[in-house]
């Protein structure tokens, strides 16, 4: 069973799914789903649509240098079978599937280290403009430590002469 990538997004295509895209050139361009081919036909960068895996990847979103990613990589030279290298191999899955566990949630610590401080700032400047919507009014007429206090702007404007009339 062969797993075939995305062109457009970079998700695993099962047998039996998607749909293939044979170029002039013999080029093939394999799609996991509709979205993805129609956006290749409308000629968009993967690299500028924010849910793709090249976005996500070139923003800093997801890992990008990773030395568990290089097993990952598909090899077309055929191996002899071996039953120890077989087990070996199964075991050493296992551990490289712990290890990159790990450091996508470190990576993702690290990327949400800050947004919980800038969160509540936010938080208490939208709480800040919008007491009125929590506090009923009377509580703030009463209270005035509340409000935020009131800025008289003065607004300047021209003199114009008065009463003349019009010219026709």
């Amino acid at each position: 069973m062969r797993l075939e990538k995305c062109w457009f997004c970079s998700s695993t295509v099962y047998p039996g799914h998607g749909i293939q895209f044979v170029r002039n050139d013999a080029k093939v361009f394999r799609f996991c789903r509709s979205k993805c081919h129609k956006n290749f036909k409308m000629k968009r960068n993967p690299r500028k649509v924010k849910w793709t895996k090249a976005y996500r990847r070139l923003n800093g979103k997801d890992m990008t240098q990773d030395s568990t990613f290089e097993f990952e990589r598909k090899r077309n030279r055929p191996e002899r079978y071996d039953r120890n290298l077989a087990e070996n191999t199964l075991k050493a899955i296992k551990k490289i599937d712990k290890i990159r566990v790990a450091r996508e949630e470190r990576h993702h610590s690290q990327r949400m280290s800050g947004k919980r401080s800038k969160e509540m700032k936010e938080a208490a400047v939208e709480l800040e403009q919008g007491i009125h919507m929590v506090k009923a009014p009377s509580v703030l007429a009463e209270d005035q430590s509340l409000t935020l206090p009131k800025i008289q702007v003065r607004v300047s404007q021209p003199q114009t002469e008065k009463n003349q009339p019009m010219e026709e």
